[in-house]
């Protein structure tokens, strides 16, 4: 792939996943529809990416910087409303999708956390 990973990654996933946080706030989705339709389009952005030549943690630790930064504003809109800082919901979003890319591909936590870190700080606002 010539392209760095995050420029393909991250329009990919943005168009869908905004198209279904449209579709659960308008009600034609409810919380669990809404679940099984990003793990679907995730599980399809891996095996893309898969198919493709990219090993399956880097394409793990890709998709869930994506996320994360695609998660961004609501991440912003939660910090104030219960009044804290940015950085705690970030920073707890961060280590579950660390914590997640760990145990399902094996890759060392600490590493993973400094992966994500990396790319959502290159790639978010």
């Amino acid at each position: 792939m010539s392209k760095p990973l995050m420029k393909v990654v991250l329009p990919r996933l943005a168009r869908p996943l905004y198209k279904h946080l449209e579709r659960l706030q308008n009600g034609e989705l409810d919380e669990a529809a809404f679940t099984a339709k990003i793990e679907a389009m995730l599980q399809r952005q891996h095996a893309w990416l898969s198919k493709r030549g990219i090993s399956a943690a880097k394409a793990a630790v890709a998709i869930h910087a994506a996320v994360l930064v695609l998660s961004l504003p609501g991440l912003r809109a939660e910090a104030a409303e219960a009044g804290v800082p940015l950085e705690v919901f970030e920073n707890r979003a961060l280590r579950e999708a660390a914590a997640d890319v760990a145990q399902s591909y094996g890759m060392d936590e600490r590493r993973a956390a400094e992966a994500l870190a990396r790319l959502v700080a290159k790639h978010g606002d």
